[in-house]
């Protein structure tokens, strides 16, 4: 009787710890795509600024059509981007046309006096940094799932359910450590 009793113990242990490692992954799973949704909130809000900076430089510098095209094409192919490597290495493509924006600027001292342009320019810089803010959170989620996906005896519920780890959302390294430079 008693063999029976310790047995039917370590079988419910062993029951118990398998819902809880599957629940914990559930819950990591979903932390780091909360995550990712505020990382996506802050692109569409850059998205969406993008075309109303372009349109005030336009007004100021006509000639400069080629810089005007690279952003849109750099906006269309972040908003295109289907990955999380994809969405990262677009990301670095916009951020590189919209410091050729900003450089735009640095030649026409009524744009960079301009109230719309000025505010554009706080906007983008505010989302620049909840962007940054953002990646990392996801990033930090994304590193303590990948770490139980890994760890021993976690990795046996992991393969057992097929739990995969995400990828991180890096940036080129430069970019990494210099956000895009909105103030003049």
């Amino acid at each position: 009787m008693s063999i029976i009793f310790i047995v039917l113990v370590i079988l419910a242990l062993v029951v118990l710890w398998v819902v809880f490692a599957y629940n914990s992954f559930i819950r990591l799973i979903n932390r780091a795509k909360e995550a990712w949704a505020d990382i996506d909130v802050q692109l569409k809000r850059r998205y969406d600024l993008i075309p109303n900076l372009v349109n005030t430089v336009k007004g100021y510098a006509t000639h400069e059509s080629s810089i005007f095209d690279n952003v849109g094409k750099a906006r269309a192919a972040a908003m295109g981007a289907t990955n999380i490597a994809d969405k990262g290495q677009a990301e670095n493509m916009l951020t590189g046309a919209l410091k050729s924006i900003f450089a735009i600027a640095e030649a026409y001292p009524d744009l960079k006096a301009n109230q719309n342009f000025l505010e554009l320019q706080r906007e983008l810089s505010d989302t620049e940094n909840k962007i940054q803010a953002s990646r990392r959170f996801y990033n930090t989620n994304v590193r303590d799932l990948n770490t139980a996906i890994e760890s021993f005896p976690n990795n046996v519920i992991a393969s057992t359910f097929n739990f995969d780890k995400m990828e991180f959302f890096q940036l080129e390294e430069e970019d990494a450590k210099e956000p895009v430079k909105v103030e003049f």
